[in-house]
C-alpha cells in the first residue's frame, strides 16, 4: 500500500513493533539533534491513537518545549485532548478571516470543504464563526494553534482577496492579534499572489528585490513587532466587545495589561461606542 498509489511513499505498518520502534527512534534522533518540534504531514494516515500518544511521550521526554503540530484541516478534537498533538494547522480560522475582511471582493473560483469562502460576511457572522471555533477546544489549545491565512496547499491570501492589499493588511493585523501562533507563508509579506497548486508554491524571488512590495513587508514587520511588544496579544484572554455591520472590536487582557483591537472592514467611516 502506498499514499495515493505513489510507490515511493509506502504506508508503514505501525502494528509491527520494529516499524514502530524505528519511527520513534527517528522522532527522538532529530529532537536531540536540535529541531524545535514536528510538523506532521497528513497524520491521519496513521489511524492509530496509541501510536500518537507514544509519539508525544517520546517528543516531550526529549524536549518538553518541542512543538507538535498536525496538518489536519477539519475540526480536530480527537487529536487535541492533550495526549497527542499540541496544535493543528488551523485552517478553521482561515475562511472567517478572509470572508470578513474580503467583504464582497473574494475570488470565488477556488473552493475547499474545510475553507468555506462566502461573500457578504458581516461582523455578526465573523463573531459567530470565531466563537464556534473557540468552543471546540480547551483554551490552552487555542494559544498554540497554527493560524493560517494560506499555505502551499491553497491559493495565496492576496489572490483570494482579489489583490486587495488593504484587505490583506486588515487580515494580517487580525491574525497577529488573535490567540494562537500566526503563520506567515513565505512571500505573502512581499506581495506574492497566485492561485492553487502548483502556482502557490512558486520560489521566493530572492534575486529580484525590485519585485518586492516593501511597504507591505514593513507592515508585516510592524504587526509582528506589535504582537511581540504586548504579552496580552500572545497569551491574554479574549472577548468580543462589539460586532455590528462591518465593525468588530475585541479585548485581549493579561493581568493589568489590556489591549482593545477594533476593525472597520467596510468602505466608509464608522462611529462605535464601546
Amino acid at each position: 500500500a502506498a499514499w495515493w498509489n505513489n510507490h515511493s511513499l509506502p504506508k508503514f505498518n505501525t502494528n509491527n513493533p520494529g516499524v514502530r520502534d524505528y519511527l520513534l527512534f527517528v522522532t527522538r534522533y532529530w529532537l536531540e539533534f536540535g529541531i524545535d518540534g514536528w510538523r506532521l504531514d497528513v497524520p491521519t494516515e496513521i489511524d492509530d491513537d496509541d501510536f500518537w500518544r507514544e509519539f508525544r511521550q517520546v517528543v516531550k521526554s526529549a524536549n518538553p518545549e518541542a512543538y507538535i503540530v498536525g496538518e489536519i484541516w477539519h475540526p480536530a478534537q480527537r487529536w487535541l485532548q492533550g495526549d497527542m498533538f499540541d496544535a493543528v494547522m488551523n485552517y478553521q480560522i482561515t475562511a472567517p478571516l478572509l470572508n470578513f475582511f474580503g467583504a464582497d471582493n473574494l475570488n470565488m473560483t477556488w473552493s475547499h470543504s474545510d475553507v468555506a469562502l462566502k461573500q457578504r460576511t458581516n461582523a455578526v457572522d465573523f463573531r459567530q464563526a470565531i466563537e464556534a471555533m473557540f468552543a471546540r477546544y480547551d483554551w490552552e489549545i487555542h494559544y498554540a494553534q497554527m493560524n493560517m491565512l494560506d499555505s502551499h496547499d491553497m491559493p495565496r491570501a492576496l489572490w483570494l482577496l482579489n489583490h486587495d492589499k488593504d484587505a490583506l493588511r486588515l487580515t494580517v493585523l487580525c491574525q497577529m492579534t488573535m490567540p494562537g501562533a500566526p503563520c506567515v507563508y513565505y512571500g505573502d509579506e512581499i506581495g506574492l499572489a497566485a492561485g492553487g497548486d502548483p502556482y502557490c508554491r512558486e520560489a521566493f524571488p530572492w534575486n529580484e528585490p525590485m519585485w518586492w512590495d516593501q511597504s507591505l513587508r514593513e507592515f508585516y514587520q510592524a504587526a509582528i513587532t506589535l504582537r511581540r511588544s504586548h504579552k496580552a496579544l500572545r497569551t491574554g484572554d479574549f472577548a468580543f466587545l462589539l460586532a455590528q455591520e462591518q465593525t468588530v472590536a475585541y479585548r485581549r487582557r493579561l493581568g493589568k495589561q489590556e489591549v482593545v483591537v477594533l476593525f472597520n472592514a467596510g468602505e466608509s467611516d464608522a462611529a462605535v461606542k464601546l
